[in-house]
């Protein structure tokens, strides 16, 4: 069974090894925009504070920590979204840590969590991502959990919440 639950301090050793695993660390260290496994550790130490608008949600399949999701308001964000919408749109981003792990579901089924999650809180509407072109795994996991790629030159998927 796959969870989502919130990350807490003792979870944190763990995830700065998964950032740190190349297959992690390739996605997640982005030197054109500045970015190390760094400041991602100092926004996870932050996030009762400067980036308490982070949510962070650690992820298990049967009882074994796999991996981590963050999601937030784009608003709350200084990152450029394009021509979304920024009113009731969340950014995500998410990996799976544990190597054994991989290829099988599980990222389509954390990501379809997470969206659902997501969808479940007032007046969301739109959820996000941005990734590497590169990065062929992460594409065919949102484009399977039902995301529409936006903007080829940014990589930028969305999904809208389901009319009921």
């Amino acid at each position: 069974m796959l969870e989502l639950r919130p990350l807490n301090d003792n979870d944190v050793p763990l995830v700065e090894a998964w950032l740190n695993k190349e297959h992690v660390k390739r996605w997640y260290e982005i030197p054109h925009m500045q970015v190390t496994i760094a400041d991602w550790m100092y926004e996870i130490g932050e996030r009762n504070g400067e980036f308490k608008w982070l949510n962070y949600l650690f992820v298990q399949w049967q009882g074994q920590p796999i991996g981590l999701c963050q999601y937030y308001k784009c608003a709350d964000s200084d990152e450029d979204f394009g021509t979304l919408p920024l009113a009731n749109a969340y950014g995500i981003d998410y990996l799976i840590g544990e190597e054994a792990y991989l290829g099988q579901g599980l990222g389509k089924g954390m990501v379809s969590l997470l969206a659902d999650k997501i969808f479940a809180l007032p007046g969301a509407q739109l959820v996000t991502a941005d990734i590497d072109k590169a990065n062929k795994a992460s594409a065919q996991t949102l484009l399977a959990c039902g995301f529409t790629l936006l903007d080829e030159v940014s990589c930028r998927y969305y999904k809208q919440k389901a009319s009921t």
